[in-house]
């Protein structure tokens, strides 16, 4: 159970710390409004960010429980999307675009991160790929272990990211985001030859 809520943990960090619209809203707004803003839009996107996972995790949990066929298909293509979001992470370019308007009413804010989250069509297929891929691993009874650990994962990472710019912010640049691309590129690496692994097996 323990091991089952780390790895969940590990890869929520991995999926939701490379460099997006979401963090870099978070970021631009931890570098230039209050702290109580700044943990208000936190919070906005943890939700949308929780929900998109929740909805990928389950939704493809479905299917693969409908149609066990499923599961194989998903393991394959899920361990070569993984490895390959992975070698994109550490190849990318993260830059901090300081345009972004962080000074919307909170509806817009609400509205802004919904959109980012839900209507990004990379954010959905990566979420169903990857969460899907993981889903299919894992036995019945420990799934809600994982999806504990990955919603954690989101709390810990925006709040944690929010007070770290805040405080660091004189400080803060694309270096810091480009180590956080490569490190995050090598967690999910690993875990897409474990996803590979599984799918051998299961053959």
């Amino acid at each position: 159970m323990v091991g089952i809520l780390i790895k969940g943990f590990t890869i929520g960090i991995a999926y939701v710390a490379p460099i997006g619209m979401q963090n870099l809203y978070v970021i631009n707004t931890a570098m230039t409004q209050t702290k109580t803003r700044l943990y208000l839009v936190a919070l906005i996107t943890i939700f949308f960010d929780i929900s998109l996972a929740l909805a990928c995790f389950f939704g493809m949990g479905a299917i693969i429980e409908a149609i066990p066929i499923i599961k194989l298909i998903i393991l394959g293509v899920g361990s070569i999307a993984v490895i390959w979001i992975g070698i994109q992470l550490i190849r990318s370019t993260p830059s901090l675009n300081t345009s972004i308007d962080t000074k919307k009413t909170i509806l817009q804010v609400t509205l802004s991160c919904l959109m980012v989250t839900w209507a990004n069509p990379q954010a959905l297929i990566d979420g169903t790929l990857l969460f899907g891929s993981f889903r299919a691993s894992l036995p019945v009874d420990m799934a809600k272990y994982f999806i504990i650990g990955s919603s954690l994962a989101s709390i810990v990472w925006f709040l944690s990211l929010g007070t770290i710019v805040s405080v660091f912010k004189k400080v803060f640049n694309e270096k810091a985001l480009k180590i956080i691309n490569v490190v995050c590129g090598i967690i999910i690496i690993y875990y897409g030859f474990k996803l590979g692994i599984n799918f051998f097996q299961e053959i």
